[in-house]
């Protein structure tokens, strides 16, 4: 059963924290995106004999139609998943630079708070060891704990909710994908959409192009660290929602 929307602007409410991974917790511009997708089209065409151009263009088919590369490279060809991850996450973390303001930041935050990410868990602890956010994380909720089904597919946010006890009326996600914040905005959580620079991903290449946020994203930043900073100083100002402008994009969303 879906959940009804949650109305409510500001986050005095949240006990649960629910980040992203790539492109939320580090800035989109680090371009990790390019690395990545230039090690799942070698991946497939060495597995296949394919091209690099025919195995961008299956990566993407894929991509669209499965959610994510990986879910349909098991379907379709029984692909094993930890050897494409190990792989496609063999990549140079040296553009990552430590964040200790996002530490302190969530430290300073009351409540639990997860990394719920379609990458790996291997992945996930490589990329917060780089930040500096070491034990700043409750667990990760990774693709393996999702049994491979990844966001945005309603099962896995049920399943991530039922694992770890978390009531969504009462948790924020964070993510830099429109298509998963709108899972959990169904879901009645609160929802805030990282867009921490751009990238080739055309998702976030829509987002450029937006006039207004739709309505299943309730807050909008492009620094992450300063957003939570506020949104622990306000949190018990229910009368001033926290809406940034992201510096890509021109309009108000209050």
């Amino acid at each position: 059963m879906i959940a009804r929307p949650n109305l409510r602007s500001g986050f005095d409410h949240v006990e649960t924290w629910v980040f992203d991974l790539d492109n939320t917790l580090y800035p989109a511009d680090c371009n990790l995106f390019a690395q990545i997708d230039a090690r799942m089209g070698a991946f497939i065409a060495d597995k296949f004999g394919l091209s690099i151009q025919e195995a961008q263009r299956l990566r993407k088919t894929y991509y669209y139609q499965y959610g994510t590369t990986l879910a349909g490279l098991m379907r379709l060809h029984d692909v094993c998943p930890n050897s494409f991850l190990d792989y496609v996450h063999d990549i140079d973390l040296s553009v990552v630079q430590p964040s200790p303001e996002l530490a302190r930041v969530l430290d300073l935050l009351p409540g639990r708070k997860f990394i719920f990410t379609n990458g790996s868990r291997k992945h996930a602890e490589a990329i917060t060891a780089r930040l500096g956010l070491a034990g700043c994380f409750d667990e990760i909720f990774d693709i393996h704990a999702a049994n491979f089904i990844p966001k945005p597919e309603l099962a896995t946010y049920e399943s991530f909710l039922r694992t770890h006890g978390v009531v969504s009326r009462a948790a924020a996600m964070f993510d830099d994908l429109p298509q998963n914040l709108r899972t959990a905005h169904r879901l009645g959580m609160t929802t805030v959409l990282v867009a921490c620079g751009g990238t080739e991903h055309p998702d976030h290449q829509a987002i450029n192009g937006w006039r207004e946020a739709p309505e299943y994203i309730h807050h909008w930043t492009d620094a992450l660290p300063p957003f939570l900073a506020a949104v622990g100083e306000r949190r018990e100002d229910e009368a001033k929602p926290i809406r940034e402008i992201p510096l890509a994009a021109q309009f108000c969303l209050t």
